[in-house]
C-alpha cells in the first residue's frame, strides 16, 4: 500500500465532467516527472482504482499510455512499475526538441514580435523569483512554459504536444540535476541570450543560444548517474 500512500499526497480529484483516463494519466505523469513516483517503484492497479475513486479500466488505458511514452513498463498482466530513466531515449528526444527549437528561435528573431518577447520576459521574470525560493518544481514547470510559450508563437503547439510525450526521461534528469549549485542561474543566463537575441532580431545568435542552452543536462549525465544508480536502466 505504500505506493497508494505516495498518491495520496497529491491530492488529485478527478473532475466529473471529463473522462477518467486522460485525468489518471495527467497526474501520474506528473507524479513520475517529479520523482513522487520514483524510478522502479511497483504500480498497483487495485491500489491506483481505489486512489483514483475509479473502476480499473480507465486505470488500465492510463498505464497503457504511460507504457507508449516510456514512463511504465508493464512487464505482465498486472505486474506494472515505473520504469528506470533510458539515457538513449533522454538523448534521442533531446536531439528532436533541440533541432526544432534551433528553426523557431531563428523564426521568431526574423518575426520579432513583440507581444511574443513580452511574454517570454514575463514568464523569464516568473523563473527568477522561483530560482530565488528554491522551488525546483515550479522552476521546471515555469522553463516549460517558456518554451512552449516559443512553440505558440511560432504556430507549432502540436509539435510542442509530442516533444513533452518523448521528453519523461530527459525531464527526470533535469529535475535531478536541477538543485545542483548554479544550475539555476546558468537555464536563467540561457533564456536571457535567447531572449535578446530574438528582441535584437539576431537569428543566428537566437540559435546559438538555444542550442549551448539545450546542451547542458545531458552533459552532465555521468555525474547524474554516480549520484542515483538506481534511478537508470542498466
Amino acid at each position: 500500500m505504500a505506493n497508494l500512500h505516495l498518491l495520496r499526497k497529491m491530492n488529485f480529484t478527478l473532475d466529473p465532467t471529463r473522462h477518467a483516463a486522460p485525468q489518471v494519466v495527467e497526474a501520474l505523469r506528473a507524479a513520475i516527472i517529479s520523482l513522487e513516483l520514483a524510478p522502479g517503484i511497483a504500480l498497483d492497479r487495485a491500489d491506483l482504482a481505489q486512489r483514483f475513486g475509479v473502476s480499473q479500466t480507465p486505470v488500465r488505458d492510463a498505464l497503457i499510455r504511460l507504457s507508449e511514452e516510456g514512463l511504465v513498463l508493464i512487464r505482465a498482466q498486472y505486474t506494472t512499475q515505473v520504469s528506470r530513466i533510458d539515457v538513449p531515449a533522454a538523448r534521442e528526444a533531446h536531439f528532436l526538441r533541440r533541432s526544432i527549437e534551433i528553426e523557431i528561435a531563428r523564426q521568431l528573431a526574423t518575426a520579432h514580435d513583440a507581444t511574443v518577447i513580452d511574454e517570454l520576459r514575463t514568464q523569464l521574470s516568473r523563473q527568477a523569483d522561483l530560482a530565488a525560493k528554491k522551488d525546483f518544481l515550479g522552476f521546471i514547470a515555469a522553463d516549460k512554459e517558456f518554451h512552449r510559450l516559443m512553440y505558440v508563437a511560432a504556430g507549432l503547439p502540436r509539435l510542442w504536444s509530442v516533444v513533452v510525450r518523448m521528453s519523461g526521461h530527459v525531464d527526470r534528469l533535469r529535475l535531478l540535476h536541477i538543485p545542483t549549485t548554479g544550475k539555476t542561474g546558468s537555464i536563467l543566463s540561457a533564456h536571457q541570450a535567447i531572449l535578446a537575441a530574438i528582441e535584437s532580431q539576431d537569428a543566428e545568435a537566437a540559435q546559438a543560444a538555444v542550442r549551448d542552452h539545450l546542451s547542458g543536462t545531458l552533459a552532465s549525465v555521468d555525474e547524474i548517474q554516480q549520484r542515483y544508480p538506481g534511478y537508470f536502466t542498466a
